[in-house]
């Protein structure tokens, strides 16, 4: 039996544009969408995957983590080096090599070579 994989991620936001600016340099691209009488929110789709950036409704703490697969890692980690989001050392791991940062909004993002 095949797994359930993940296909929609929706994050709550204090700024969604700068969230956005943040995934935009993991090649992430959104547009506005609304659905029905719910907020506007920012949203990048694929044929397999839906990332959703929501407004945040409260001040708690969003404590998820995410990962990502992505090309040329020490390209993207210098790029959020230069906009200051202080990423980790790149390390090798059991998994691959691979550094953590946080995005705008504080979530744990653990980045790992393609």
């Amino acid at each position: 039996m095949t797994p359930s994989r993940l296909n929609l991620l929706v994050l709550r936001c204090a700024d969604m544009r700068a969230t956005a600016a943040f995934y935009a340099q993991l090649n992430f691209e959104f547009s506005m969408h609304q659905h029905g009488k719910g907020p506007e929110h920012l949203a990048s789709e694929s044929d397999s995957f839906v990332l959703e950036l929501y407004p945040s409704t409260d001040d708690k703490t969003d404590t998820l983590g995410l990962g990502f697969a992505v090309d040329e890692l020490d390209n993207v980690r210098q790029r959020l080096a230069n906009e200051g989001r202080n990423p980790g050392d790149i390390r090798d791991e059991p998994w691959g090599r691979t550094f953590v940062v946080r995005d705008p909004d504080g979530r744990r993002v653990e980045l790992k070579q393609r």
